[in-house]
């Protein structure tokens, strides 16, 4: 049950609220307890956020629709514009293919798994420690920087640049399309906004499909070529491919995916070892185990899950969690709400690497929808995580922890800049 404090703030506060988005935790708490099933008038969303109703909702793909709730979510208010610009400046509007409901999610995920094998991931290790090493030895004598502009978002770019084969040196554009197509589903761009992110999303597609093209004619080592040209049998013995307006959208969509959210993941890292001590001595003890490590991989998405919520729609009206939403009701699911959820995780602001359920949390989605970068993202923060012990010491904040600011948007929870200071770690 919801105490006062948390009643007052079931009935006053918004996620959208740009103080709530950066503090979520108590927001959270007030809904699991009082409205699990909360319709938030400001975004007119009814936001999912027990553990158990997300996981039933994610196991329905046919009731709560990917298709509806993302498409509807994009440009909201403004989307019959949005995609005119991309229509005639951009060289097309292309619908992301993987957001959408079976079965034909089915047969685009099967397609776009093709690049993203075990053996891909695996063979990648050594070159991902290479570029954290280079990263993290460029700034360890220098005593300070930016975790996440001098860090995660160089690494993560970097990693997704090699993999799809584009051309090196384009942080600062990767970056500026990052968050032009996350702001579409942010619910907090003005017009104005929208026409900036619309002209760089615009300009990021011309980019892809360049590249799609010399990969049509010339494939190589990389995940356009292995999107370009994906195949699967059909039955009566033909190959099923992508179209080209599939490919655009799943290039696109592995571009952002697989910069944003894992640089989010990497700034929360760093953030919690200068905030927690704990949690950083925890790491140098596991840092050398790789079972161990692996599980404070886990528990670090788990506690501070970078994506925060995710779109569905009700095709009908349905009961979750005893609250019955009407048919075409928007609905987030609020992960960071779930992963906290204390039924599921006892004493959920603990770091634990031994809870028994680890495995539980949502931070990469569930049922079809679940991430299909999933090992690339771990790896990323995993090697992330045990080089940082073998470089550095002594992180902590270079300001006050109540001046670091978020990016203002309910999709992510991403820090937009961490000033940091350490120290070189002795060999």
């Amino acid at each position: 049950m919801a105490d006062a404090a948390e009643l007052d703030l079931i009935e006053n506060g918004t996620l959208a609220d740009y103080a709530i988005q950066s503090q979520p935790n108590a927001f959270y708490a007030a809904l699991r307890h009082g409205d699990p099933v909360h319709h938030d008038p400001k975004l007119d969303s009814w936001l999912i956020t027990r553990h158990e109703d997300i996981a039933f909702v994610q196991s329905d793909p046919i009731t709560f629709s990917v298709n509806k709730g993302y498409h509807t979510q994009q440009a909201r208010g403004m989307q019959a514009e949005y995609q005119e610009i991309l229509r005639t400046e951009g060289g097309g509007y292309f619908p992301d293919a993987i957001m959408s409901d079976p079965p034909y999610h089915t047969r685009i995920r099967k397609l776009m798994e093709s690049a993203f094998t075990a053996h891909r991931v695996k063979d990648l290790e050594p070159r991902i420690t290479a570029v954290v090493s280079e990263l993290l030895d460029s700034v360890a004598d220098k005593g300070t920087a930016n975790a996440v502009k001098d860090i995660a978002v160089p690494l993560t770019i970097r990693v997704i640049v090699e993999q799809l084969g584009l051309d090196h040196g384009m942080e600062n554009k990767i970056s500026r399309w990052s968050v032009a197509v996350t702001a579409q589903i942010g619910r907090m761009q003005d017009r104005e906004q929208m026409l900036e992110n619309a002209r760089q999303i615009c300009d990021l597609q011309h980019y892809l499909i360049g590249k799609m093209k010399e990969r049509e004619a010339n494939p190589g080592e990389d995940m356009i070529s292995d999107i370009v040209h994906a195949e699967l049998p059909n039955p009566d013995g033909t190959t099923d491919k992508l179209t080209f307006a599939e490919a655009v959208s799943l290039i696109r969509a592995m571009l952002i995916a697989g910069n944003d959210t894992t640089a989010t993941a990497i700034g929360n890292l760093f953030f919690l070892m200068a905030t927690r001590p704990e949690i950083a001595d925890k790491l140098k003890e596991v840092a050398e185990d790789d079972r161990k490590l692996s599980r404070f991989v886990e528990e670090l998405m788990r506690i501070e899950p970078p994506v925060r919520a995710l779109s569905r729609m009700a095709t009908k009206e349905v009961v979750i969690g005893g609250t019955t939403v009407p048919e075409g009701a928007h609905l987030l699911l609020v992960y960071g709400s779930g992963n906290d959820d204390e039924t599921v995780f006892p004493d959920p602001r603990s770091f634990d690497i031994e809870r028994p359920n680890l495995g539980r949390h949502v931070a990469f989605g569930g049922g079809p929808h679940r991430c299909v970068g999933l090992a690339l993202a771990r790896m990323e923060v995993k090697v992330m995580a045990r080089e940082i012990v073998r470089r550095l010491d002594g992180i902590k904040l270079a300001i006050p922890v109540e001046d670091i600011r978020y990016v203002p948007t309910v999709a992510t929870r991403t820090i937009e800049s961490l000033p940091i200071t350490f120290t070189r770690r002795a060999t």
